[in-house]
């Protein structure tokens, strides 16, 4: 599963990533989860599973979603991403990916 974060600068994500990625290996998931700068969604998010927004690109939803109409794109919860839980987050996402 390939799970790509996309923020203003792929930096804050990184922390989220982490978070995110320790946790499925807690639970046995196998995930590639990776954070990218907005401006890259074009080369990253075809290889994607699921695209996930930070809330500080989320009115980049309507044209992320039209790049990728075959995919799911979703805006991460606020307040999740503000106390970087990726626990919840990865939860949300599969939850997303396996309707």
């Amino acid at each position: 599963m390939k799970i790509v974060l996309i923020c203003s600068a792929g930096m804050s994500t990184s922390l989220l990533v982490n978070k995110m990625q320790k946790a499925a290996t807690e639970q046995g998931i196998e995930a590639d989860i990776a954070a990218y700068p907005e401006a890259e969604v074009t080369k990253v998010g075809g290889d994607a599973d699921i695209i996930l927004l930070g809330p500080q690109v989320r009115f980049e939803l309507k044209k992320i979603r039209g790049l990728f109409p075959d995919k799911p794109v979703e805006v991460i919860d606020m307040k999740d991403y503000g106390m970087m839980n990726g626990k919840k987050v990865l939860a949300d996402t599969l939850k997303r990916l396996n309707g």
